[in-house]
């Protein structure tokens, strides 16, 4: 074997942990490189979270359209260009690339484009996008591997050649008929503007409610949407089989409380979770232990099995979320300085791009019934917040769960217009240790959404009082 170039960082993957970490490191002057087979910064930027935020907006001017008479406007047929639709996604994609390298410039540290595979203790033999290879070996090893749509196991499903994420957004027309495998949240965040945009949609999920992480109230209220806006959902359907191509026809077989059902449609979108890019990459060689699903084993502060090796990000199981990867860099630089910084009792919130917006942070009423937590619970119809009786948006509500014992915040869950950004403001008050009744009594800006919060914690049930003996 030759003799490796050395760095003082090597990490392989430039997603959001990797490229803070490689950016901070090297304006900090340690010799960095970064390793990466496809996506200049990783899928957020390129196939994820950014463009696809950018479609479902697309999808949303469709359907304010279709609205205009609703707001005073003459209303006409709807003409969708999908292929002008992806233009405008692909240059939001191409401007962000762009940022991406120049911060890489700007910092010194080097992008290597190839494929990377360990062949020994913190050493990557690199097989170069422009051929040959480069042996690199690091000081401080970082995995920052990602993850990938997986595709169960349904016979015929992988043979029908079925779309991801990444090949719905590359779309340049409307499928007459999509079927979505998936009731999750990159499911419906695609089954929604696809309906939107033309096509018909019909949403296979195998549990009995949509987005089954949230509360039964939530599942309702969307499927009542999709309902009213045409999305055919079907439930505790089990899939049996696919026979066909998508993109030409498909016939999907699933089972269901009533018996077998076929779906026919012109294209089937796998959305039923993840699966990460792991194997394949010699981490054996690298002493990195995996668990039973294929994770990288760390512990709480981000160290795998190998000395010298972190795993940050979707590959070392934190939740798989770009600002939960984002916290895992600031988990490893802080530590480098000599803190002491974990990924124990993190308060994350996350959001569903549906319409209406669901916002979450913190406990909702089957986690905390699930964990024997006694709470009271305030809630209020978003109709009661009378910014979204200016924007027509009334649908949804807000709800939060409160300690029986004290007045402190357990979580908050936000279905309805901006429901993803009004999070913040009781995210901010959980972590200050804030009780609900200083949101109650906030002076928020009229008329804004977060003013909601007023009027939902008026609601909160007063905490039972002890006898007076």
């Amino acid at each position: 074997m030759s003799k490796p170039q050395h760095y003082d960082f090597l990490i392989l993957g430039s997603g959001e942990s990797g490229k803070y970490l490689a950016w901070t490191m090297a304006k900090a002057g340690h010799r960095v490189a970064v390793v990466e087979r496809r996506w200049v910064g990783g899928s957020c930027p390129n196939i994820a979270c950014l463009p696809s935020k950018n479609v479902i907006y697309s999808g949303h001017v469709a359907s304010l359209f279709r609205r205009g008479q609703e707001f005073g406007l003459a209303a006409g047929p709807v003409s969708v260009d999908m292929a002008a639709v992806r233009a405008r996604k692909r240059k939001m994609v191409d401007e962000l690339i762009a940022v991406h390298r120049k911060n890489y410039a700007d910092s010194g540290a080097e992008l290597i484009m190839g494929e990377g595979r360990f062949v020994a203790p913190r050493t990557i033999e690199v097989q170069l996008q422009q051929g040959g290879t480069r042996l690199l070996s690091g000081e401080r090893v970082y995995l920052n591997l990602g993850t990938r749509a997986a595709i169960p196991d349904v016979p015929g499903l992988r043979q029908s050649s079925p779309l991801t994420h990444v090949e719905a957004l590359e779309l340049d027309h409307v499928p007459e008929h999509l079927i979505v495998l998936g009731g999750g949240y990159v499911g419906l965040e695609f089954a929604q503007p696809m309906r939107r945009f033309g096509s018909r949609v019909t949403v296979v999920e195998h549990g009995p409610q949509l987005a089954g992480r949230e509360d039964p109230d939530v599942a309702r209220l969307l499927l009542r949407r999709f309902a009213d806006e045409g999305i055919d959902v079907v439930l505790n359907a089990r899939p049996v089989k696919v026979e066909g191509r998508s993109g030409d026809s498909v016939r999907f077989q699933v089972h269901t409380a009533t018996g077998e059902r076929i779906i026919e449609g012109s294209d089937i979108l796998v959305a039923a979770g993840r699966t990460p890019n792991t194997q394949a990459i010699g981490l054996d060689a690298a002493g990195v232990n995996l668990d039973e699903r294929g994770y990288v084993q760390v512990n709480e502060r981000l160290e795998t099995s190998a000395p010298g090796v972190w795993a940050m990000g979707d590959c070392a199981g934190s939740p798989q979320f770009t600002h939960v990867a984002f916290d895992d860099f600031r988990v490893v630089r802080d530590n480098l300085a000599g803190g002491d910084r974990t990924t124990r009792d993190r308060l994350v919130p996350y959001g569903m791009f549906t319409d209406p917006e669901l916002g979450r942070v913190g406990l909702n009423e089957v986690a905390a019934q699930r964990a024997g937590i006694a709470y009271r619970v305030a809630r209020t119809p978003m109709a009661a917040v009378l910014r979204t009786r200016t924007l027509s948006e009334t649908g949804g509500f807000l709800k939060a769960l409160v300690a029986v014992d004290s007045d402190r915040l357990l979580g908050f869950t936000a279905l309805g217009a901006s429901g993803g950004e009004v999070i913040a403001v009781v995210q901010t008050a959980m972590l200050a240790g804030l009780p609900y009744t200083a949101l109650r009594d906030t002076i928020f800006a009229h008329p804004t959404i977060a003013e909601g919060l007023t009027v939902l914690f008026a609601n909160a049930p007063v905490a039972p009082t002890a006898a007076v003996q």
